[in-house]
């Protein structure tokens, strides 16, 4: 598993940090879905699911696959995967009382 370094779990921090991105990676986690299909799912325009797709895939939090005229993206369960790690890295016991 890939090991993040802090600024590049910065970056995918902020990308998760809008709502409409983490459901956009809900939607096509199971199965690649076009943004047409996210837009009508999320009631979006069209144009604001292209900039949240373009933040996503920036990140790698999203992959563009072309087939023919069609564009499919889902989610980068790995890329979650590694963000995740990185979170868990952290101390499991944290202190008790406040200086």
């Amino acid at each position: 598993m890939t090991v993040l370094a802090d600024e590049e779990a910065d970056e995918l921090l902020r990308a998760l940090a809008h709502p409409a991105r983490r459901e956009i990676l809900r939607r096509c986690w199971e199965q690649p879905m076009p943004a047409g299909t996210l837009a009508d799912a999320l009631d979006l325009a069209p144009a604001s699911v292209s900039e949240h797709l373009k933040v996503l895939r920036k990140t790698g939090l999203a992959v563009l696959t072309r087939e023919g005229t069609y564009r499919w993206y889902r989610a980068d369960p790995h890329r979650v995967a590694a963000l995740a790690a990185w979170l868990t890295s952290f101390p499991t016991s944290f202190p008790t009382e406040t200086p």
